[in-house]
């Protein structure tokens, strides 16, 4: 099915989102998919998204929207390399795998 767009949800205050954005728009460029960014979209991640044991919603989580509507959950946070420092390539990778297995 195709991906209709790619969706972050962030918050200013939280210092991974610049990271996630980093690399929503990378691919979001690299796949001529358009990207759609929501600030602090809590009914949005209480719909869509991935809560931790306590029930508490990370912020930010990537998703792909589909043409059909649906949404499907990609990833909370980018990997980090070994240094502990984001890896926006593996970022990057693993939202181009996510369209591709579309």
């Amino acid at each position: 099915m195709k991906v209709e767009s790619i969706i972050l949800v962030t918050a200013d205050w939280e210092k991974a989102g610049q990271y996630a954005m980093k690399v929503c728009e990378a691919v979001s460029k690299a796949q001529n998919v358009p990207l759609e960014v929501k600030k602090e979209d809590y009914d949005f991640l209480i719909a869509h998204g991935v809560k931790d044991e306590f029930g508490g919603i990370d912020i930010p989580q990537v998703f792909l929207k589909l043409e059909d509507g649906t949404v499907k959950y990609v990833m909370s946070r980018i990997p980090d390399r070994s240094d502990g420092m984001p890896d926006i390539e593996k970022g990057i990778q693993l939202l181009t795998d996510a369209i591709k297995a579309q």
